[in-house]
């Protein structure tokens, strides 16, 4: 893996240099995941803006979490492009704790076997809009774009895992990508349980409960495919074209 090593953030990595299906590499520089940004250091802004040509921002948190969590230094920048697109469901009116728990029997209902491929299913049903923009955004950036929400694992996972399939990239090696943040789950742990937004969901669960598994990206990859007919599958029936497609391919691979 390729970790950038930054005193804000403990969870970025480049998805440069994964192999791809075709004997090549996705090319390096061209697409940053991570953990939330809202503490990056000077030094931080300065690695990624001045050594990584950084240029957009994929803020995949809710608009709740962004209220609470406050914006990144990255803002400040004029240069920097911000978007968010929330991969969680519209909460609407009705927050009780009993249709929250109804809501919550429905995912697990969409694959049994593991909650956490049940509740990336999830996001491919109910934003599909904003898996769309996300990848929209990333192709469309001059410069280096990036991916983050709070821990940078199941939602930025779900983003990435789209980006580098349609680049070609090997699913051994998209599978591993998403299962590498276990080498940073400690200290990923440790930051959220920092802030009051995230500190109780931290702890409502076994650590073990938090855990990337390959085997949870690998069942999401193969319920995609049977479901959807592939993630080009759902991205074509949301509005992202084969001309899309090809920029996106283009933007991780020359």
């Amino acid at each position: 893996m390729m970790w950038l090593e930054l005193e804000g953030a403990v969870n970025a990595r480049d998805v440069g240099g994964i192999p791809t299906n075709d004997g090549a590499k996705i090319a390096p520089g061209r697409l940053l995941r991570s953990d939330n940004l809202q503490d990056l250091s000077p030094a931080d802004v300065a690695l990624l803006v001045n050594n990584m040509a950084l240029d957009t921002v994929v803020d995949l948190r809710s608009p709740l979490e962004v209220a609470a969590e406050g914006p990144t230094p990255l803002t400040r920048l004029d240069h920097i492009t911000h978007v968010n697109h929330s991969l969680l469901p519209e909460i609407g009116k009705d927050v009780t704790a009993e249709a929250l728990l109804v809501r919550r029997r429905r995912e697990e209902e969409r694959y049994p076997d593991d909650p956490a491929c049940a509740h990336y299913l999830g996001y491919v049903e109910n934003r599909p809009d904003s898996i769309v923009a996300a990848l929209r955004a990333i192709a469309r950036a001059s410069g280096t774009a990036l991916v983050h929400c709070a821990a940078g694992k199941d939602r930025t996972g779900v983003v990435v895992a789209f980006a580098l399939t349609v680049a070609g990239a090997r699913r051994e090696e998209i599978i591993r990508d998403y299962a590498a943040t276990n080498e940073r789950l400690p200290l990923i742990l440790e930051r959220l349980r920092s802030t009051p937004t995230y500190s109780g969901d931290i702890d409502s669960v076994p650590e073990d409960r938090h855990r990337p598994r390959a085997e949870t990206m690998e069942a999401f990859l193969e319920q995609v495919d049977r479901r959807y007919g592939g993630v080009e599958g759902v991205l074509g029936r949301h509005g992202f074209g084969d001309d899309e497609l090809e920029a996106l391919y283009r933007k991780l691979r020359d």
